[in-house]
């Protein structure tokens, strides 16, 4: 209820009145006539204090929604998600519909035309309705009102802190006659700098509409679903009525007892028909217009805008993690917090490297094969895909919904906003260890060191390993290790083509044995391999068979560069970037590395290559249509905890993996709907790459002998490997041949083990984990 004004109050209003009404008229002469201040009425105190008030207004510019899109099969950009502090999207004048720009005249500043900025008439008017103890009047013409958004978005955009913020906010929309006479001097500037035309368009696009929606485009997609240059005469009048007073008149808030659906919004319907009226009176519409208008329901048809990477559907978390590289590269921003308010605000248009197609496979990949909770286990599913000599991020998906919202997150373990995919540092996890797919860091050091594919080492399971060497920290002694092999091979004199076909714990210890563990490292570096968790790799005797723990991005990454010739691209998920008027911004660019020497890639495809056609990744390689040569890895840690799928055509590199996110789980015992937990691996990763193959193709990988790799290479932290002399060794003939693998395979070894046969047949990676060691398989 309006409190009754005292004597005092009204005297006080009217005082104001006059004070403001003089201010004003004076100001307004002096504006427009400067030599009336030369004759002699600059004395006057008021002129004074008007010359010394600023005329001129910085106009920044307005906080604007930025968008991440991917690119459709046919070409077209599909937005994937937007982000924004105020959901506003700027149109320029032919954009708007002219029921807008009348309606926003008639109803907010009727002699807007006839003015130069401040309205004397309405100021006075707005005066004495308010001392006189009635409704609070504005009577700013739309200049002032367009001055005050202006000074409120520049608190927005230049407060450091939010403290900062809320008293630069205080000062400019404070109710009194200072910032009024303020608001006015900066109007009459504003009116000699700009066109009628610009300063409504300047209104309508930074005017507030409730809630984080700003400007008339955003408006009438909000509340209508339509945009500004299409909406009808009812809808024009609606909209404008809520800029006079959002909180009251805003149209999403269908239980408000006072505008609300339930009597058909009925303080927007009042001023929606007052608007109506005077653009009726001042011949902006004809009687027929008007007619059909006033007669028309106020029916919001609210329009939820995608906000934020929750409304990119199954593309979520590789949004995520493009908002993550642009939150971590100093192109844009002094720090984080500055670079992610810069994207919210800067109208960025991000277009990403996201193939949909590859994107939709994995998606349903995952669906069908892992599911998004199981009991007694929190499972997780994930595959990223890579495009190889780019590093191009084609793919990333897993099995549970994303979300930011903690009353989401309440819901159940099948939320979650973290990704599995990537690195702690760009929103994802603390890693999963790979298992044996780790191993193939080993080969290539193996190679590189001069070695060749036929060569054996000593294979023999043992309680005492002895002594590792180390050039960085020092000899390891690994006396108290036993690591086992997942179907107890106890072969003396494994090879290495042997041991990485079936995936042989005890072969792959014993080349370390032979090798440097800081080379392996280094190696492994050289591939782009790193702990999600930021940290050093560890080096110790257990990692040569995958006890770090890495992001799958990282480890498609790195069989991208086995499969370019050795040649690692490190990831990258934008193609291009455009700032708000289109200008072309540089996006992160993608870092191709010679990681081993091409020989030693061209004997790894030979080893990989019989992976997938007779070793532990018969069951991808057979299930991949169409047919396109491929090279691979699989990975099983101890117990199964964690099962890996690796591999690449020449075109695409992908891992897939089912991991314990926390816990642990036998996958082994574990049967989903489509088949056994452990080797549901198998089944994800040929469906997203067979849809590789029918889009990409795939070349024939460099092959290699048996023998040591032939020309001396060099690596990227400066080594020099020189191959031994040729050796004439050969592989021995029986069933350690190349041709026919030990059989049985995955599991054990402390941690983990070799990926095999076994129970479930080559390439299903199942056994036994145990020991102390680290996994394998």
């Amino acid at each position: 209820m309006t409190r009754p004004r005292t004597f005092g109050g009204v005297l006080g209003g009217l005082l104001g009145l006059v004070a403001v009404s003089a201010a004003a008229a004076l100001l307004v002469a002096a504006a427009v006539t400067p030599a009336i201040a030369t004759a002699g009425v600059a004395a006057s105190g008021t002129i004074s204090l008007f010359e010394n008030l600023p005329s001129y207004l910085k106009i920044g510019e307005l906080s604007v929604k930025s968008n991440i899109y991917a690119k459709q099969s046919d070409g077209k950009q599909k937005l994937l998600a937007s982000f924004y502090d105020q959901n506003r999207v700027e149109v320029e004048w032919d954009e708007v519909s002219q029921y807008v720009k009348d309606a926003a005249i008639a109803g907010e500043d009727p002699r807007f035309y006839d003015h130069n900025g401040v309205d004397l008439q309405g100021t006075m008017r707005a005066a004495v309705t308010t001392a006189s103890g009635r409704e609070t009047q504005g009577g700013s013409s739309i200049a002032q009102q367009y001055v005050k958004n202006v000074r409120v978005q520049e608190c927005e955009r230049e407060a450091v802190d939010e403290e900062e913020r809320d008293g630069c906010y205080d000062a400019v929309t404070e109710t009194s006659i200072d910032r009024k006479l303020k608001e006015m001097r900066l109007a009459i500037g504003v009116e000699k700098r700009y066109t009628k035309s610009q300063i409504l368009l300047g209104y309508l696009n930074i005017a507030g509409f409730g809630g984080t929606v700003y400007g008339i485009e955003a408006a009438a997609n909000y509340y209508y679903g339509t945009s500004a240059s299409r909406v009808t005469l009812a809808q024009a009048a609606s909209l404008v009525a809520i800029v006079n007073n959002p909180s009251k008149f805003r149209l999403d808030q269908p239980d408000n007892e006072t505008n609300g659906a339930a009597d058909g919004y009925a303080a927007n319907h009042g001023r929606r028909d007052y608007i109506l009226q005077s653009m009726l009176s001042e011949s902006k519409i004809t009687q027929a217009e008007f007619d059909e208008a006033i007669a028309t329901p106020v029916e919001p048809k609210i329009t939820e805008p995608s906000t934020g990477c929750q409304t990119a559907g199954g593309g979520a978390y590789f949004c995520d993690y493009v908002k993550h590289i642009l939150q971590n590269d100093p192109v844009f921003g002094e720090d984080e917090a500055s670079r992610l308010l810069n994207f919210r605000r800067g109208g960025y248009n991000v277009y990403t490297s996201l193939d949909l197609d590859l994107q939709a496979a994995a998606e349903r990949a995952i669906a069908a094969h892992v599911p998004a909770t199981y009991p007694g286990w929190d499972v997780g599913g994930v595959i990223s895909t890579v495009e190889v000599g780019t590093g191009r991020v084609l793919a990333m998906a897993q099995n549970r919904t994303y979300s930011q919202d903690p009353k989401v997150l309440e819901k159940g373990p099948q939320y979650t906003s973290i990704n599995y995919n990537t690195d702690f540092a760009y929103g994802g996890s603390r890693g999963f260890q790979p298992g044996s797919s780790y191993k193939v860091f080993t080969l290539a050091e193996w190679l590189a060191e001069g070695h060749g594919l036929a060569e054996r080492v000593d294979s023999r399971p043992k309680s005492n390993w002895g002594v590792f060497q180390d050039s960085c920290l020092g000899p390891h002694f690994a006396g108290d290790w036993n690591p086992r092999n997942d179907a107890n091979e106890s072969g003396a004199n494994y090879s290495a083509l042997e041991s990485t076909i079936g995936s042989i714990n005890t072969g792959f210890i014993g080349m370390a044995k032979n090798l440097d563990l800081c080379g392996i490292r280094k190696t492994a570096e050289a591939f782009d391999v790193h702990r999600a968790d930021g940290n050093v790799l560890v080096q110790g005797p257990s990692s040569v068979i995958g006890t770090n723990e890495v992001a799958p991005l990282s480890m498609a990454v790195a069989f991208a560069g086995i499969a370019n010739n050795g040649k690692t691209c490190s990831p990258i998920a934008i193609d291009r970037i455009t700032g708000r008027d289109g200008e072309e911004i540089p996006p992160p660019k993608s870092e191709c590395t010679q990681s081993v020497p091409e020989p030693v890639a061209a004997a790894m495809h030979t080893a990989m290559g019989m992976v997938m056609t007779q070793g532990t990744a018969v069951a991808s390689r057979a299930a991949t249509v169409p047919a396109v040569p491929l090279i691979g890895k699989t990975g099983t840690t101890d117990g199964a905890k964690d099962t890996w799928m690796v591999g690449a055509s020449s075109k695409v590199a992908t891992a897939a993996a089912v991991v314990s996110v926390n816990g642990d789980a036998n996958q082994r015992g574990i049967w989903f709907a489509t088949g056994q937990a452990a080797t549901a691996r198998h089944r994800m990763w040929p469906e997203v790459m067979s849809v590789a193959a029918a889009k990409f193709g795939g070349d024939g990988f460099t092959q290699a002998g048996l023998g040591p790799v032939s020309g001396p290479g060099s690596f990227p932290d400066g080594r020099v490997v020189e191959p031994d002399p040729p050796t004439t060794s050969e592989p021995t003939t029986g069933p350690d041949t190349p041709g026919e693998p030990p059989s049985g395979g995955g599991g054990g070894t402390g941690g983990g083990g070799n990926d095999g046969g076994g129970n479930d047949g080559p390439g299903n990676g199942n056994g036994n984990g145990g020991g102390n060691g680290g996994p394998g398989g």
